[in-house]
């Protein structure tokens, strides 16, 4: 093995040619340190007030654009029949009409009633409006048991059924702080009420307001809890790496003030952090420290023969072009994301993109001051850890030359099986699978995940769907009208993909059946004139039929449906139902021409928004493969580097999906943007691999510039891949399935991506370039003769 080149500290840096420029700008920013400090001193403070601005807001509906038509028309609608969120108080008894159960019930109910923005409905609700009172004594209890039982149309909704009493929640909220709010208030009269003890065997609270909620204070509550974590890994690698509390404080000092000034910038711009934004900030942390890592390593490793302020400016000049390379590829990368069409996830990659340039800014200037001022030691000072690795860049070129074609062949079917783990494969494997569904957001192990399970069983849905049928003045109350109506109803109960259907016609026949006239809907001309006139009368005053007809005009009703659809497909099926039992209905009933139909509400909406993150990152990540693309052509303009540079990303990526795969791991709004974080990330390393081996092949072989490259940049590769994984990996110990996959499976892809750096790249260079390693060096001759010369044997 030729040692040739390599003093006893490693192989010689071939780079001393630095453009004057970058030396005289480096010379320049050191000499100016202090006055770099005082700047950096007067702008913190205003950026720390802009970042500790910015809100949190984790509800999903956070995702939907406010521009996008359906958003619009669900906001129309909102406005004529008022905007709520729905929730359910289910109430599970032995006998759930026994009067100390009623009682309690009663009490809760009224409790409920006082609280502002929430609107309660139950069997028991509409019994007190019905008899003008109630009292839980045994014989009104019985008397609301024979009501109850007397028709379906009870259970039908969901408010009664073998051993419970449901109270159907309307929450008036439109914020997470009123949200917040109204669910603190309905919990504390549930626990002044009882809570959910005996007589009930339980009271379980479900519905999208509780979901919203859980991840909101969860995020809220864990979300110090992972960057306390990274902050702790990075004390303890930095100490470790360094063994320096001077580099220490060079480091949490810039990392504090870049983290300080893309979190004021977020501030200061308005924006709200939601579910996917933890990324942002930790993204930029371990993007930062990657990067001081990269400048460090360097300023460490110098010559006995060069002083320290000329090798300070050395080191920067030569990590400049890697670095400003390295971090414009990733901040462009996440840039990509705003061919979304969900706002927080474009908001995410201008947030990313703006952070990375201003920490990149901050890594020039106030670290290189920080170094200067606080004297950070090289390693002839201060030895430094990981000395192995000097040994290790020994062995790597010719091990990965010997097994080059098993690596760069394993690689490639490795990545093809991930492949078709993400994409499917026709016929044989379906793709993976993205969940929509908020539930499946929280953690299994919790009690609103176990309550919500419960009652799938029990209640049609608490997926609220609504279709708007806008017709003319007066249109709602017409007699043909309410016939048309009723049959489309019919249509929709029979229905499988339709839990339940709630409409015009289904408060009139519970106000006919509160009348002693039955639940029936009417059939005979004259009795459907009389329903239409109690329509008409009670519409501007009954706060029941109030929510479900327009008040002025009657031109305007609507249908609620509550299913069980969670996924887009679901609701496609169930819009197709709503289509087809539309157009029966208007075959039958042509009264109903006049009416346009609309299906709005937050669910589908969702649900379809969700699935729409698919395409547009897919579209994002082919266009940040595009962007790195181009940087290499720029950087290297070498047709070898283009192509190889993302080997060991996308390899990272691809593997990845396939251990999500095989572990049972779906997609969701958290790990679909597992693929541009991993590759504008991971792709740092890649730059400066390259950048290194194209600075070694100057004056030496491939053998010689893979020493070059490991020695220089691998040791910074594997601590920044460390600094990657185990910021990354702090996600993993979030309550939150989609944040907790997110984080391990990010940290896995780093990890795989530094593991293609050190075996599968150098691989495909040895094939790439066909190239062989250096002639061993000829045995030692005896004293007095002459060594014999050793060529590096090499192809170009």
């Amino acid at each position: 093995m030729s040692t040739s080149s390599s003093p006893p500290n490693g192989p010689a840096s071939p780079s001393h040619d630095a453009p004057g420029w970058l030396v005289r700008l480096f010379t320049r920013i050191i000499s100016a340190r202090w006055i770099i400090i005082a700047l950096y001193a007067l702008v913190l403070p205003p950026a720390a007030w802009f970042a500790a601005r910015v809100q949190q807001d984790n509800a999903i509906e956070r995702l939907i654009a406010t521009s996008d038509t359906d958003y619009v028309k669900t906001r129309e609608f909102e406005q004529v029949f008022g905007a709520g969120e729905f929730a359910v108080l289910l109430a599970e008894a032995d006998d759930p009409f026994a009067p100390a159960v009623l009682d309690r019930l009663d009490k809760l109910e009224r409790a409920l009633k006082e609280i502002p923005r929430v609107e309660p409905n139950s069997a028991l609700s509409i019994y007190r409006r019905a008899k003008a009172g109630f009292d839980p004594t045994p014989e009104q209890s019985e008397a609301l048991r024979k009501f109850v039982s007397g028709t379906k149309l009870f259970q039908d909704q969901g408010l009664a059924g073998d051993g419970y009493l449901a109270i159907a929640l309307v929450l008036d909220v439109h914020t997470s702080q009123e949200r917040r709010e109204t669910l603190s208030a309905v919990r504390r009269a549930i626990e002044a009420t009882g809570g959910d003890g005996a007589p009930l065997k339980t009271l379980r609270q479900v519905g999208q307001p509780y979901v919203n909620i859980y991840l909101d204070e969860d995020m809220q509550k864990t979300g110090p809890k992972y960057f306390g974590l990274f902050a702790a890994f990075i004390i303890g690698l930095c100490l470790f790496l360094y063994r320096s509390a001077r580099t220490l404080a060079a480091f949490l000092i810039t990392l504090g003030v870049s983290i300080a000034f893309a979190m004021g910038y977020i501030g200061l711009t308005g924006g709200i952090l939601t579910i996917v934004s933890p990324m942002v900030p930790m993204t930029i942390l371990v993007t930062t420290t990657a990067t001081l890592v990269y400048l460090q390593s360097r300023f460490v490793e110098r010559p006995a023969d060069r002083s320290v302020d000329e090798h300070q400016v050395f080191s920067l000049a030569n990590k400049w072009l890697a670095c400003t390379a390295s971090v414009f590829a990733t901040a462009v990368g996440f840039t990509a994301l705003v061919v979304s069409s969900i706002q927080p996830i474009r908001q995410m990659g201008v947030w990313v993109a703006v952070g990375l340039a201003l920490s990149y800014v901050v890594c020039f200037t106030l670290f290189p001051a920080l170094q200067k001022i606080l004297k950070t030691p090289t390693a002839i000072e201060q030895k430094v850890a990981a000395a192995w690795f000097v040994r290790l860049t020994e062995a790597l070129p010719r091990w990965s030359y010997r097994y080059r074609w098993p690596l760069v062949l394993g690689s490639i079917v490795l990545s093809f099986a991930g492949a078709v783990a993400l994409f499917g494969l026709p016929g044989v494997v379906k793709p993976m699978r993205l969940l929509t569904d908020p539930v499946e957001y929280i953690n299994s192990g919790s009690r609103l995940y176990a309550d919500t399970k419960a009652i799938e069983t029990k209640i049609p849905g608490l997926s609220v769907t609504e279709v708007w049928l806008k017709g003319g003045v007066g249109s709602v109350s017409e007699p043909d009208a309410l016939k048309g109506f009723q049959a489309f109803h019919e249509g929709l109960v029979a229905d499988p993909e339709v839990g339940a259907a709630i409409g015009p016609t289904t408060i009139l026949r519970m106000m006919q059946y509160l009348g002693g006239a039955g639940d029936a809907f009417p059939k005979d001309p004259e009795a459907l004139d009389e329903l239409a006139g109690t329509l008409e009368s009670l519409a501007p005053v009954d706060p029941l039929l109030g929510r479900f007809v327009q008040k002025n005009g009657l031109g305007q009703t609507h249908f609620t449906i509550i299913s069980k659809a969670t996924e887009h497909e679901a609701f496609e099926r169930l819009q197709a139902s709503i289509d087809k039992h539309w157009k029966n209905a208007v075959a039958k009933n042509p009264a109903l021409k006049e009416f346009e139909l609309r299906t709005v509400g937050m669910a589908p909406l969702q649900a379809r928004v969700s699935q729409s993150l698919v395409p547009t990152l897919v579209e994002s990540f082919e266009l940040t493969v595009g962007i790195i693309f181009v940087t290499f052509l720029v950087v290297f303009r070498s047709g070898a580097a283009r192509l190889m540079a993302m080997i060991p990303s996308l390899f990272a990526i691809l593997v990845m999906f396939g251990v999500m795969r095989i572990s049972g791991m779906t997609l969701n709004v958290a790990t679909i943007l597992i693929a541009s974080t991993v590759l504008g990330t991971s792709e740092n390393d890649q730059i400066h691999f390259f950048y290194h081996f194209q600075e070694g092949r100057k004056a030496g072989s491939v053998e010689q510039a893979l020493r070059h490259t490991l020695f220089v940049s691998g040791r910074a590769i594997f601590f920044a891949t460390l600094i990657n994984a185990g910021g990354f990996v702090a996600f993993g110990m979030a309550d939150l399935p989609p944040i907790r996959q997110f984080g391990l499976l990010s940290a896995v892809a780093f990890v795989l991506s530094m593991i293609a750096d050190f075996t599968a790249l150098p691989a495909a260079l040895w094939l790439v370039l066909r190239a062989k390693p250096d002639a061993e060096p000829a045995p030692t001759k005896e004293p007095g003769q002459t060594p014999a010369s050793s060529s590096p044997s090499q192809t170009p």
